[in-house]
Formats: structure tokens, C-alpha cells, sequence
């Protein structure tokens, strides 16, 4: 694979501490979410996957509706990451990604299931975690 960008951050102390990009362009405090008994005062890990994720997933059906020669200059893509324990003693994150395109339902359907497949988040977790989809309302 031909590596077209690569970035680096560097957290300090988990899920309460600090976590900043080697540009600084990202540099956030972290915190435990108060339904894991944190403060919920600062983000969390899950839902800087959930911005990245959803960030990501639109601009992949962007790109997929400019190869299918669809128009299209927004897809507004949802991510909800979940985390809980696992069945070997350690935790799992969930995801489903809502997606909502001016498309009709077949063509939505095919676009947001093509995307899924040009995705980098998508490419990464499959096979890891299972990922809800859904277009429109309706899952598919």
C-alpha cells in the first residue's frame, strides 16, 4: 500500500488525561463518561471514533456517488459507538452508522453499501466488530 498521509498523537494518561496530535491541531482533555463512573467532563475515546468515523463514512459515499456519477454535496452520516465487556474479560465497542441521502431507496441503498466497502474505518474494524447500517430510516 502506497501511504498517502500518516499523522501521530500521543495520549498521557488514558481515558484521564490529556491527547494531542504531534501538529496540535487536535489537543483535548480526556475523561471517563460519567456511565463509567468518570466525570463525563472532558470526551472520551469512543466518541473521537464516532467523529472520525462518521467523518469518514460521508466522505466515502461522497466519493462513491461521484464514481456512479450521482449527485450529491452532502451526506450526513451519524456514528453511535458503544463499549462494554466482552465474553474474554476485556471490552468491545458496537457501531451503527445512520445515514440520510436525498437518494431514493434502491440508490441509496447501493451507495451507502458501496461506501462501506471503500471506507478506511470500515476496512479497519471489519471482521472486529459488527456495523449496523442504515440509510434513510431503514436498516440494511
Amino acid at each position: 500500500m502506497t501511504t498517502l498521509y500518516k499523522t501521530k498523537a500521543t495520549a498521557s494518561a488514558g481515558r484521564n488525561g490529556q491527547v494531542s496530535t504531534d501538529d496540535n491541531m487536535l489537543d483535548l482533555a480526556l475523561s471517563y463518561p460519567k456511565e463509567m463512573g468518570g466525570t463525563g467532563e472532558a470526551t472520551n475515546p469512543e466518541q473521537l471514533f464516532a467523529a472520525g468515523y462518521s467523518a469518514c463514512f460521508s466522505n466515502a459515499i461522497l466519493h462513491v456517488a461521484r464514481e456512479m456519477k450521482i449527485t450529491l454535496s452532502q451526506a450526513p452520516v451519524t456514528a453511535e459507538v458503544g463499549i462494554g465487556p466482552n465474553d474474554a474479560g476485556g471490552f468491545a465497542l458496537t457501531v451503527a452508522l445512520a445515514v440520510t441521502l436525498d437518494l431514493d431507496g434502491e440508490q441509496a441503498q447501493q451507495v451507502v453499501k458501496t461506501a462501506h466497502q471503500v471506507c478506511p474505518y470500515s476496512n479497519a474494524v471489519k471482521g472486529n466488530i459488527d456495523v449496523a447500517l442504515s440509510v434513510n430510516g431503514s436498516p440494511l
